[in-house]
C-alpha cells in the first residue's frame, strides 16, 4: 500500500498511478484513476485454458492491456463473438466435407447403375442365346427320343450300334416321367445329389458356382455327361411362367390375321380399331413410312392397305355406298307371308268429291278441316268394312300443284280409286291420275260420284274414259266402275265390295315378323312434338323403340299414333301411323328402314346427306369458263323476285315451290331462296332482310321474336291457307317487276318548205303540217328520202312570231330541233308520242 496526496490507493508492488477516461451514454465522460503495473506481462501456459477463466467463462485478460474505454462486458461480448465465428468456420468445414462425400457417393452409385445395366444387357443377350440353344437342344432331344422309342418298340437297336439297352430304357422312362424314376434314384441321380450337397456345404468343384443345376436330359444320359446348365435368367422365366399358369393366367394368344374392311378414306384410329391393334403402333408404322400423322388424321385407301399388310392382315376394299347394304331388301319365305290389308289411293280432279267420298266411308268429316274445302295434304286412314275386312285409304290432293304428291301416292298403293264427277266428267287432273296409275301398273276402280245431281250423266263419263284407254266393265272392259254419291251414301257398299274383290285377286301378303320398311306419306315439324312423319308400313312390323333411317334422317321410335289419334305399340303391314322421334324432318316419299344399331343409322344418314350435298354441288357447278360467263349473263338479263316459303308440312312446301318456279318468263322469274317446314323464325327474318325478300307463311305463323324482328327490319310477312291465293299474289308481284311496254303513236307529219337562219336560235325550218297535228311536247324524227337521220325533241314551235303548243294540219309553222341543225328543204318531220302499257304474266 502507498499513500499519494494524502489518499490511499489500492495497487500492486511496482505499480504507478494513471488516469483512464471512461465514456458513457448521452456524451458523458469521467476520468478514473487507475494503477498501471510496472512488471512484464506473463502469458498463460499452453493447455492451461487460455481465454477461459476458472469458472469456464471467457477470460477477460489483463485490464491494463485492453484498449482505452473497453469495459469488462464489452470485452466479454467480443470474446463470445470470436468464439462463435470459430465455431461457424468449423461447421462450414464439416458441411463442405459432407457435401463432397455425398457427391462421391452419387458418382459411385451412377457408376454402379451403369455397370448393372450393362451387366443386365449381357445377361439378357446371354439368356436369349441360351433360349435359342435350349430350343434347339429340346428339338434334338425330341427327335432322338422319338427315334429311340421307335427302336424300343421294334425290339431294340441294330447290332452294329453298341448302346447300353438298360441306359436307353431308363433314360426314355425318365424323360417320359419328367426325370422322376419309379424305382428310386439311379446312380447318376445319386452322384448328382451328392455333388449338389457338397457344393452347398462350400465344397469346390467343377460346378461349385452354379446356383441351380438343370434337369437330366436324354442326350446327357446317353452321353454320360452332365451337359449344359440353364442360366439363372432362364430359370427365373420358367418360374414366372409356372406362377402365371398356377394363377390361371393364359399364355399369350397367337396373333390372328383379320379381314379388314377398307373404305375409300379412313381415320388412323378407326383403322387401328378394325385391325385390333394399338393406335400407337399404327402411328409408329406410318412414321416409319415417312408420314407424320396423328390418330385423328384421315388416310387414303392405298396407304391404309400398306399398313394393313404390314401388320399381317388382309385388306378388303369396300365402297362408301356399302353402308346401305344392311338395309337391302330381303326375300321372305313363302311360309312366313300373311295376308295384309290393301292400300287404296283416292285420285281424281279437284272438287270431284274425293275427300267427301272418303268421309262417307269413314263416317267422318275431313273436308271441314281443309282450307277452302280443298285437300292440301296426303291423308292416310283405315276403314273397317261391314265384312270385317280392313282397308287402308290414301287421300291425295287433286289440284295440279300436287302432281308429285299424287305420284307418290300411286307408287305406294295397291289399288287406285279414280273419282270422276258425273256432272263434270273427265278433267285434266283426271287424265293425270290415270297416267300415274298406269305408270305404277296399279289396278284401277272408277267411282262415278255425284250421281244424285240432276245433271249427272254417268254414261258420258264412261264414254270419255275410252279416249284414255280406260274401258269399264259396262263397256266390255276389265275396269270396275261403281256409281256412288258421297252425299246420299248411294253405292258405297258396292264400292267396298269392288275393292275387296280386287284385293282378293291381288293376293296381297307380307311378312309381319321381319324388320319394318315403309314409305313417308307426309312429314311436318310439330310444335312440342318435333319432326313428325306419317309413315305407311309396307313390310314387317314397326315397334316403339325401333331404330330407323329415313332418307337423310334417322331416329328412334318414341311414339306411334294411328289415324284416330290413339297411341299404339306397333304397326303392322299396310298400317298408317305418325312416327315421333326423328332427328330432322324427312322428305315426303322417303323410305323408312329399321336397322339394328344407332351407329348404323347415323352412318347411313351421314352418307346419304353427303351424297346429296355432292350431287347438288355437282349440279350447280359450271364446268367451263364459258358456261360461267353465260350463266352470269343470263342472271343479269333476268329480274328475280326472291321469296322465302315456310309451310306446315313437307308436301305443301314442295307443291308451293314447284308452283312458284313455273311463274315468270324470259324477263322475270320467281326464285325461292329458302323453303322449310314449321313456324317462321327469327333466322328466316334475317335471311329475308339480307336478300330483300318477303316471307310467305302457308298454314304457319311467325313466333313472337320473329314478328318483332320483322317490324324492326321492315320485312313483309304474308300468310296464306289456300294455294290459289298464294300463287296469284306472287304472280301479281312478279308482274310488277316487268318493264312496261312502250308503244309509239304517230300524231302528225310536217314537210320542210324553207330553212331560215335566226340569230340566237340557229336554223329554223319553215314547215307545212300535212297530216295530224304537231305538238311542242311530242317527239320528232327527221326523215330524208324515207330514212331516219335524226330523232329528238323540238326546241321551238312557232306560229308566225308566237310560241304555240300545237299546230293543226294545213297550217304553216316554224320548227327548230334541239341540238341539231342539219335540216334541208324537202325533209319530212315525223311527230309521235310514247305511251307505257303495264304488262302482266
Amino acid at each position: 500500500m502507498s499513500d499519494t496526496d494524502g489518499k490511499k490507493t489500492l495497487g500492486l508492488g511496482g505499480s504507478r498511478p494513471g488516469q483512464v477516461k471512461q465514456s458513457f451514454s448521452h456524451g458523458r465522460t469521467k476520468n478514473v484513476v487507475v494503477e498501471t503495473k510496472g512488471k512484464k506481462r506473463i502469458l498463460n501456459k499452453p493447455g492451461a485454458g487460455a481465454g477461459k477463466s476458472a469458472g469456464g467463462k471467457p477470460a477477460l485478460g489483463d485490464p491494463s492491456k485492453r484498449p482505452a474505454g473497453i469495459s469488462d462486458a464489452e470485452m466479454e461480448r467480443r470474446l463470445k463473438a470470436l468464439q462463435a465465428a470459430k465455431a461457424r468456420e468449423v461447421e462450414e468445414a464439416a458441411a463442405r466435407e459432407a457435401e463432397e462425400k455425398a457427391r462421391e457417393e452419387e458418382r459411385d452409385r451412377r457408376r454402379a447403375e451403369a455397370e448393372a445395366k450393362e451387366r443386365e444387357e449381357r445377361e439378357r443377350e446371354a439368356a436369349l442365346k441360351a433360349k435359342a440353344e435350349e430350343d434347339e437342344r429340346k428339338k434334338r432331344e425330341a427327335e432322338l427320343r422319338d427315334k429311340k422309342k421307335e427302336e424300343i418298340r421294334k425290339g431294340g437297336p441294330k447290332k452294329d450300334e453298341p448302346v447300353d439297352q438298360a441306359a436307353v430304357e431308363a433314360a426314355a422312362v425318365r424323360a417320359e416321367t419328367k426325370g422322376v424314376a419309379s424305382s428310386g434314384p439311379r446312380k447318376t441321380d445319386r452322384e448328382r445329389d451328392t455333388r449338389n450337397e457338397r457344393d452347398t456345404r462350400g465344397g469346390k468343384g467343377k460346378d461349385a458356382g452354379n446356383r441351380r443345376s438343370g434337369k437330366l436330359s436324354l442326350s446327357d444320359a446317353l452321353a454320360g455327361g452332365e451337359g449344359r446348365q440353364r442360366s439363372l435368367a432362364a430359370m427365373k422365366r420358367k418360374q414366372e411362367r409356372q406362377r402365371q399358369k398356377a394363377m390361371g393366367g393364359a399364355n399369350r394368344a397367337e396373333k390372328q390375321s383379320r379381314e379388314v374392311q377398307l373404305p375409300e378414306t379412313i381415320m388412323v384410329s378407326e383403322l387401328a380399331n378394325r385391325m385390333a391393334e394399338r393406335g400407337a403402333d399404327v402411328v409408329k408404322s406410318l412414321m416409319k413410312m415417312g408420314m407424320m400423322v396423328t390418330a385423328n388424321q384421315t388416310l387414303d385407301a392405298d396407304t391404309a392397305e400398306l399398313v394393313i399388310e404390314e401388320f399381317g392382315h388382309k385388306a378388303v376394299r369396300v365402297s362408301d355406298a356399302d353402308v346401305e347394304q344392311v338395309i337391302n331388301t330381303v326375300d321372305d319365305n313363302p311360309e312366313d307371308l300373311e295376308s295384309r290389308p290393301p292400300i287404296i289411293t283416292i285420285m281424281g280432279h279437284v272438287d270431284h268429291g274425293k275427300t267427301s267420298l272418303l268421309d262417307a266411308l269413314r263416317h267422318a268429316n275431313v273436308v271441314s278441316g281443309e282450307a277452302g274445302g280443298i285437300t292440301q295434304h296426303i291423308g292416310a286412314y283405315q276403314v273397317q268394312a261391314e265384312s270385317g275386312a280392313t282397308l287402308t285409304f290414301l287421300d291425295t290432293p287433286g289440284h295440279a300443284a300436287f302432281t308429285s304428291m299424287r305420284a307418290r301416292g300411286a307408287n305406294v298403293t295397291d289399288i287406285v280409286v279414280l273419282v270422276v264427277a258425273a256432272d263434270d266428267s273427265v278433267m285434266p287432273q283426271t287424265i293425270e291420275a290415270i297416267n300415274h296409275a298406269k305408270a305404277a301398273k296399279v289396278p284401277m276402280i272408277v267411282a262415278i260420284n255425284k250421281c244424285d245431281k240432276p245433271d249427272a250423266n254417268p254414261q258420258k263419263v264412261r264414254t270419255e274414259l275410252l279416249q284414255h284407254e280406260v274401258v269399264v266393265e259396262e263397256m266390255s272392259g276389265d275396269v270396275q266402275d261403281v256409281e256412288v254419291s258421297a252425299k246420299t251414301g248411294k253405292g258405297l257398299d258396292e264400292l267396298l265390295e269392288a275393292i275387296a274383290l280386287q284385293a282378293e285377286l291381288l293376293e296381297l301378303k307380307a311378312n309381319p315378323e321381319r324388320a319394318a320398311q315403309g314409305a313417308v306419306i307426309e312429314a311436318k315439324l310439330d310444335v312440342g312434338r318435333g319432326p313428325v312423319a306419317t309413315v305407311l308400313v309396307q313390310h314387317g312390323t314397326l315397334h316403339r323403340g325401333d331404330i330407323f333411317v329415313v332418307g337423310e334422317q334417322w331416329g328412334k321410335v318414341r311414339a306411334l299414333i294411328n289415324d284416330k289419334g290413339e297411341r299404339v305399340e306397333d304397326a303392322g303391314p299396310s298400317v298408317p301411323v305418325e312416327v315421333l322421334g326423328l332427328n330432322g324432318t324427312p322428305e315426303a316419299g322417303d323410305v323408312l328402314n329399321v336397322v339394328e344399331t344407332e351407329a348404323q343409322a347415323r352412318e347411313i344418314a351421314e352418307y346419304r346427306e353427303q351424297a346429296a350435298k355432292d350431287k347438288r354441288a355437282a349440279a350447280g357447278a359450271a364446268t367451263t369458263l364459258e358456261q360461267l360467263m353465260a350463266k352470269a349473263k343470263a342472271d343479269e338479263s333476268v329480274t328475280e323476285l326472291q321469296v322465302i316459303v315456310k309451310a306446315d308440312v313437307q308436301g305443301s312446301t314442295e307443291a308451293i315451290v314447284q308452283a312458284l318456279e313455273k311463274v315468270g318468263n324470259e324477263e322475270v322469274r320467281v326464285r325461292v331462296i329458302h323453303s322449310g317446314v314449321g313456324a317462321i323464325t327469327e333466322s328466316d327474318i334475317t335471311l329475308a332482310e339480307a336478300s330483300n325478300a318477303p316471307v310467305i307463311g302457308f298454314n304457319v305463323r311467325a313466333n313472337a321474336p320473329a314478328r318483332n324482328s320483322a317490324n324492326q327490319k321492315g320485312v313483309e310477312i304474308r300468310y296464306y291457307s289456300i294455294i290459289y291465293d298464294l300463287v296469284d299474289d306472287i304472280k301479281a308481284a312478279a308482274s310488277g317487276l316487268l318493264s312496261a311496254e312502250i308503244r309509239e303513236r304517230f300524231i302528225g307529219y310536217a314537210q320542210i318548205k324553207e330553212v331560215f337562219k335566226v340569230t340566237g336560235v340557229g336554223k329554223v325550218a319553215g314547215c307545212l303540217v300535212t297530216e295530224g297535228v304537231a305538238r311542242r311536247s311530242a317527239g320528232v324524227r327527221l326523215l330524208r328520202d324515207d330514212v331516219v337521220i335524226h330523232e329528238g325533241t323540238l326546241k321551238t314551235l312557232k306560229r308566225f312570231k308566237d310560241e304555240v303548243k300545237e299546230v293543226i294540219s294545213g297550217q304553216e309553222c316554224g320548227m327548230a330541233f334541239e341540238n341539231y341543225d342539219d335540216i334541208r328543204p324537202g325533209d319530212v318531220i315525223e311527230i309521235f308520242e310514247r305511251e307505257e302499257i303495264e304488262r302482266t304474266l
